[in-house]
């Protein structure tokens, strides 16, 4: 019976009492017959199954010992990772739930960059610990507010062991990234990566003023302007971060000069060749002088252009546009090289290294405007590729990290292990404090949600105690990856971390209990940024996808 006639009939108790529950339910809701539909627990205990099964797949990538994927991606390419986000981004899945958790790797990438592994272990973990609490009929929305609290409880954990660090001090700098290097395959290259990542990322740092408008704010764009330019070939040991940028461009006539001390470099995002009609313009001649007359005419414009160049007296030219070949010989005349097409990313660091600033209409070039900062200019042939070296910048607020090496898929890995170091030294930049790691914060946590357990009352302290459990994950994966015997050394660092305190945690390389504080230990210490928002993204996604009590995926008609 349709809706309205039900409610608006003068029969309408007739027509209740006639509807049997099979009735009321096809009325509620009218579904596609390919639909495929999951309601209540069944729908609760599939999001858990789906959870754990992502979790499984980069369990074993957790820590130094950790194992490598390699996955045939799409379009025929080979990845070799144990990057948590790299894996999961070329992992096919069609469960809801397991989308949502490769999600999870993606947003923890881009907020911190480091973690991404810890926060679908953790996440995964989360959820196999509510299944028993599901089973003992505790509703979702009491787990989730248990949970809420444990994230309150570990937060306050968190803040309590943390340590600040001083940005001076290099060698902490350098413990810090070793201990995010150390579970990546660029340790095998030794400390070459960690300077790099290091020098990188304290060379565009840049103080700006707040927008409150009290005080300054430092701002780190990594993304934009610490490039990783990859060369195939050389040796590793080659690898280096420039003062200064790089592209790969070769000057645009062969006679202009490849090599300059001191140039004085002039940015321009506009044409250096005659405009063309947006749209198609018809020109008809009658005599042969106006055809004369038309050209002159062109090449007049492009001298004009040229001499306007001419006078900010620059020794290097870089355009995002194209360059006619009259244009080439005037500028080559005048003693000046070249580049042209250069993209616009690349301009941006030219213009930040050497202190430019880009110019779109070359009659309004001023002095202020023509780089000064760049040491030496030079045009360099690596392997078969021309690259334009700008280097030796007095006071460079961009550069270009260059990596050589074996093979493709070799810096492929190594770039994204120098991308996560360089965001860690930004997370530390931004929030100078470090927690101790080898799992020892993870304990610490545990600890302090356990006390906080036996202080609630009721059902709300089960929750807790879970989520307790849960973050013991960490710690046992690292035993279990090197080949520790786990109940042994677990037991272990809880009798340490009760007795000697909360900086105590596991080596990954060996599986001993070790304190991170001492002078002769690992000196494994890791960024609070990254810690704070793996249990964050953690808590808050488990809760998520624990409320969910119905599934409707819509499959595709059959064939």
């Amino acid at each position: 019976f349709p809706y309205t006639t039900l409610f608006r009939s003068p029969d309408a108790p007739e027509l209740h009492r006639r509807c049997t529950p099979a009735v009321w339910s096809r009325m509620a809701l009218v579904l596609n017959v390919n639909t495929k539909r999951d309601t209540g627990r069944s729908a609760q205990l599939a999001n858990i199954g789906a959870a754990q099964a992502v979790a499984g797949i980069v369990r074993s990538t957790l820590g130094p010992r950790a194992m490598l994927k390699m996955l045939l991606d799409p379009m025929g390419g080979i990845v070799i990772t144990n990057d948590a986000n790299a894996i999961l981004r070329e992992v096919d899945v069609s469960h809801p739930a397991a989308k949502q958790m490769i999600e999870l790797s993606r947003a923890q990438d881009e907020e911190v960059g480091d973690g991404t592994t810890s926060v679908i272990v953790l996440t995964g973990e989360m959820m196999q610990v509510a299944e028993p609490l599901l089973q003992r009929n505790i509703h979702p929305t009491v787990i989730c507010r248990g949970y809420a609290r444990a994230l309150d409880a570990a937060l306050g954990a968190f803040a309590s062991i943390s340590k600040t660090v001083d940005l001076k001090d290099n060698d902490a700098l350098l413990s810090l990234v070793q201990s995010c290097i150390g579970t990546k395959f660029s340790s095998r290259w030794g400390d070459r990566v960690v300077e790099m990542a290091v020098t990188a990322t304290m060379r565009v740092v840049q103080e700006q003023g707040s927008h409150t408008g009290e005080g300054t704010v430092k701002t780190v764009d990594i993304k934009r302007y610490a490039k990783v330019e990859k060369v195939s070939g050389g040796e590793p040991q080659d690898s280096r971060v420039l003062r200064g940028v790089m592209f790969n461009k070769d000057v645009t006539h062969p006679k202009m000069r490849r090599k300059i001390v001191r140039p004085r470099i002039l940015l321009l995002d506009c044409p250096l060749e005659y405009k063309k009609g947006d749209s198609n313009a018809n020109v008809e001649i009658t005599k042969e002088e106006d055809w004369n007359t038309l050209l002159r005419i062109e090449e007049e414009y492009i001298e004009h252009v040229c001499a306007q160049i001419v006078a900010a007296r620059p020794d290097v030219v870089i355009t995002e546009k194209g360059v006619s070949d009259l244009a080439q010989h005037y500028l080559m005349k005048a003693n000046i090289t070249c580049f042209r097409r250069l993209r616009k990313t690349d301009n941006n660091r030219v213009a930040r290294a050497c202190g430019a600033t880009i110019c779109s209409r070359t009659d309004e070039i001023q002095e202020a405007d023509v780089g000064t900062g760049c040491g030496l200019f030079e045009v360099r042939k690596i392997g078969d590729e021309y690259f334009a070296f700008v280097e030796e910048c007095d006071e460079p607020k961009a550069c270009t990290l260059l990596l050589r090496g074996g093979s493709k898929d070799v810096l492929m890995e190594v770039e994204r292990n120098l991308q996560d170091a360089m965001q860690v030294i930004r997370n530390v930049v931004l929030e100078p404090r470090l927690l101790p790691g080898g799992g020892a914060a993870e304990m610490a946590v545990s600890r302090a949600l356990r006390a906080a357990a036996d202080r609630a009352t009721g059902v709300e302290a089960y929750p807790l105690r879970a989520v307790a459990d849960a973050m013991e994950v960490i710690p046992r994966i690292l035993a279990t990856n090197c080949g520790a015997k786990v109940v042994r050394v677990l037991t272990e660092l809880r009798a340490k971390q009760q007795t000697e305190g909360p900086t105590w945690g596991i080596d990954g390389c060996t599986g001993k209990v070790v304190d991170m504080n001492a002078k002769d230990g690992p000196q494994i210490w890791e960024p609070y940024a990254v810690k704070v928002q793996t249990v964050k993204t953690a808590i808050e996604a488990s809760s998520l996808i624990l409320r969910v009590d119905d599934i409707v995926s819509g499959m595709k008609a059959p064939k």
